[in-house]
């Protein structure tokens, strides 16, 4: 199972979320959810960033099924009844609980069940049994089921979030009604290890949701991919009952041709696109296009034409970063030039100037209140926030870590567009400190392997020092 590491508490009558994903920390899917519902993220006093707990106020059971219909890093939601540090705080928390409240949920003739959940700590079958036993005091009425029960009870345990230094008793006990689970199942039913077309940088199913939920993308949203590769994105976002369409300067992966990323499989079929993709998962009506362009190039009217940007830039790994161009002198074609069968010469197309190119392409396309969504990859013993790229139009809402190796790591950057682009928003780059920084990452596949060929080297000392 999947390593629990955040729980968010929701209050009106008050509620709490299992957040099931290291890279949810500061909730943002949750925000993103809650403000597309314009809800509120209203954070109780004792709220801690690195704490698995934080409670919010001013929810609504139909607001808390509404989110989990939409979370990926969600696993289930509670109504909270009680909590404490002890089992005596808790009987004295759940003894204040409205009665009227417990009551629809206790009758006699219902049917119920109690499940035990630990957190960073396995308990035996006996011990939870126990556990179950000791709240016995409460005013059950109806009758166990535990196959088929109408409602369930959950007790949540919290043992810290430390695996090396995990106490005998938990530092805090909760007690509450389920209400719903998340949308975990869409990771394993849209994997890409089942998806008809691939390539060997398809995000992440899993990431794609995420990211979907970052941009707050809704029905009937346009959501635009620049360097839309084999669409995971578009089809995480179709889901959702956006129209996509996307761009991309690689001319075979549009057009689903040239050799499989598929193990044993030495070329595409003919039916490997992206429009195949949406149409596996029945959201082929929500397609609109996908076309070959250079992304340093725009061929789009100057209009605010897209409700969310979400993208994955290539950083020059498995992936080469490349745009139209040449360093030589641009000479007048010949008049027998062959247009319609010419391939573009291609330069190299520093990070620096994908993420420039990104963000005035943003600021110029986005509706007001849009959001771009991107991967912004760097090298950790070298990174700061300082180096996250800036633009007048746009605000930072968030920035995620998702750790790659020791090394490197790429953030989750979601941005907002505040205001319409003016003349000179396209150069403030060149002015801003945070720009001189970010030239740097140029050199970010330069780094990436030298920090491998580190390891190796180590690696390599240490066999010599063994004699093996």
């Amino acid at each position: 199972p999947n390593k629990i590491s955040n729980l968010t508490c929701l209050e009106w009558i008050q509620f709490y979320i299992i957040l099931q994903d290291k890279f949810s920390r500061d909730k943002p899917e949750i925000k993103a959810l809650l403000a597309l519902r314009a809800k509120p993220f209203n954070a109780c006093e004792n709220f801690k960033e690195k704490s698995p707990f934080v409670c919010l106020d001013g929810l609504s059971e139909e607001d808390v099924r509404w989110v989990m219909a939409r979370s990926v890093c969600a696993k289930s939601a509670f109504e909270l009844w009680g909590h404490g540090r002890t089992c005596a705080e808790l009987q004295t928390s759940l003894s204040s609980y409205p009665s009227e409240n417990m009551g629809p949920f206790m009758h006699k003739g219902s049917t119920y069940k109690i499940n035990v959940y630990t957190f960073n700590k396995t308990l035996l079958f006996a011990d939870r049994i126990k556990k179950i036993d000791a709240l016995e005091f409460l005013p059950f009425e109806g009758s166990v089921s535990l196959k088929s029960p109408e409602h369930i009870f959950c007790l949540l345990e919290d043992y810290g979030t430390d695996p090396n230094n995990i106490p005998e008793h938990p530092d805090y006990m909760y007690f509450g009604r389920w209400i719903a689970d998340g949308q975990r199942e869409l990771i394993r039913s849209h994997s890409v290890k089942n998806r008809h077309f691939i390539g060997n940088t398809s995000m992440d199913a899993g990431l794609s949701f995420i990211m979907a939920n970052h941009a707050k993308v809704h029905e009937n949203h346009l959501v635009f991919d620049p360097f839309v590769g084999t669409g995971s994105l578009l089809v995480a976002c179709s889901h959702f009952g956006a129209y996509v369409c996307g761009t991309d300067i690689d001319y075979n992966t549009i057009h689903g041709k040239g050799r499989s990323s598929r193990k044993n499989h030495m070329w595409r079929g003919p039916d490997e696109n992206i429009r195949a993709n949406l149409r596996q998962y029945g959201t082929e009506r929500m397609y609109v296009d996908v076309m070959v362009s250079d992304a340093s190039k725009s061929v789009w009217r100057k209009a605010a034409l897209f409700d969310a940007i979400i993208t994955d830039p290539p950083y020059g790994i498995r992936e080469s970063t490349r745009r139209t161009g040449s360093h030589k002198d641009i000479t007048k074609p010949l008049d027998d030039f062959p247009l319609a069968s010419h391939v573009p010469v291609s330069q190299a197309y520093h990070l620096s100037d994908i993420f420039t190119d990104l963000l005035n392409f943003s600021a110029e396309h986005l509706v007001i209140g849009g959001r771009l969504v991107y991967w912004l990859p760097v090298y950790r013993p070298e990174y700061c926030d300082e180096v996250v790229p800036l633009h007048p139009c746009l605000r930072l809402i968030s920035n995620c870590e998702q750790t790659l190796s020791s090394h490197t790591s790429r953030r989750l950057i979601t941005m907002e567009k505040i205001k319409d682009p003016e003349e000179l928003d396209s150069l403030a780059h060149l002015s801003d400190p945070r720009f001189s920084p970010y030239q740097g990452h140029n050199a970010f596949r330069q780094k990436y392997f030298s920090g491998l060929n580190k390891k190796s080297s180590k690696e390599d000392i240490k066999v010599d020092i063994n004699g093996e």
